[in-house]
């Protein structure tokens, strides 16, 4: 294993993902309780392109991944878990699993790590705390609630959505749907040296079951925003490393390309750069994105400001005392 050596997607988060459908090409569901007729097609799985439909699945990923744990094989893994000393326990696990494959009770311990509801779903962020009548926003997180939600503003909510379930469950920030958002390339992946290659999400190269679908290409999972602001990274690709400046993409992309995509030589701004052109008609235009009036975008600097301060009240480990402790 080189451990310089790096993939072409950024790291998912691990959180949030007990309320995530195994993946489906046509999610029936809607904000009606009474109405499930609407196909929000291709939905759900736990990876960036939905391939793994348990936790178990998607452990063994990073396992047998060239450019993570490194593994060529299941047995690999086993091999090195038996001399760390772990292979009493595995086995012994066994047969509550019903299996005599330690890789299987490997992933499936793995899975069973993260149904640790403090660790994974503690649902303790401001906003959390908010919804339960237990924490006032400031004005500037109030405004950035409002244009988030405002399907004429930053219209985020009809991916991400920010209310609670008719169900009672907790806002999960996302739809568990496939998007294509045209985000630009990522020059510093060593996957993109290569012109003619690019990352297809749905229909490859990771997943190989769905690339006869053009209509699936350039579409990846949309991520629940829970924590978003403790990331480094964000998109598939990992281009931005600012959450403002993630924010900032969706209201610049079409009203000023030539401020995110780069311009090519006979001075042409190279929109969309990730996806090859035959494939870019499955850029999503809804708003935020689209022409607009006059060019301007649809948010000012002070709504993405106000977002992003928004944004920030989705990070777990709010505490009511120490917030009061910080304006003091």
């Amino acid at each position: 294993m080189d451990m310089a050596q790096r993939g072409h997607r950024a790291v998912p988060s691990l959180k949030y993902l007990e309320n995530v459908p195994q993946f489906t090409e046509h999610f029936f569901d809607s904000e009606d309780e009474a109405d499930e007729s609407i196909d929000n097609g291709p939905t759900g799985g736990l990876t960036w392109d939905g391939r793994a439909n348990t936790l178990a699945e998607q452990a063994a990923i990073p396992l047998l991944a060239p450019f993570e744990m490194g593994r060529q094989t299941p047995q690999e893994v086993v091999n090195r878990a038996v001399r760390a000393g772990y292979g009493d326990t595995l086995r012994e696990l066994g047969p509550y699993l019903h299996t005599t494959n330690l890789f299987v009770v490997i992933t499936k311990a793995l899975e069973a790590y993260q149904q640790d509801w403090r660790r994974f779903y503690p649902y303790s962020s401001k906003y959390d705390a908010y919804l339960a009548g237990k924490a006032t926003l400031s004005p500037q997180e109030r405004l950035g609630l409002k244009v988030f939600e405002d399907p004429e503003k930053g219209n985020c909510a009809s991916c991400h959505k920010s209310q609670p379930g008719y169900d009672g469950t907790p806002p999960q920030f996302t739809d568990y749907g496939m998007i294509a958002v045209g985000v630009p390339r990522n020059r510093a992946l060593p996957f993109n040296r290569n012109p003619n290659a690019f990352d297809l999400g749905l229909c490859g190269p990771d997943r190989t079951d769905l690339k006869q679908h053009a209509d699936y290409c350039g579409l990846f999972r949309t991520p629940s925003l829970r924590n978003v602001a403790t990331r480094h990274t964000f998109f598939h690709n990992g281009f931005y490393h600012s959450l403002r400046d993630a924010v900032a993409f969706y209201v610049l992309r079409d009203t000023h390309p030539e401020q995110i995509y780069p311009v090519g030589k006979d001075g042409k701004v190279l929109k969309y750069d990730d996806l090859p052109e035959r494939y870019q008609e499955n850029i999503n235009m809804d708003p935020p994105f689209g022409p607009q009036p006059g060019n301007r975008p649809v948010l000012s600097d002070n709504e993405i400001d106000a977002i992003v301060a928004f944004l920030n009240t989705l990070t777990d480990g709010y505490s009511a005392t120490q917030a009061s402790d910080a304006t003091q």
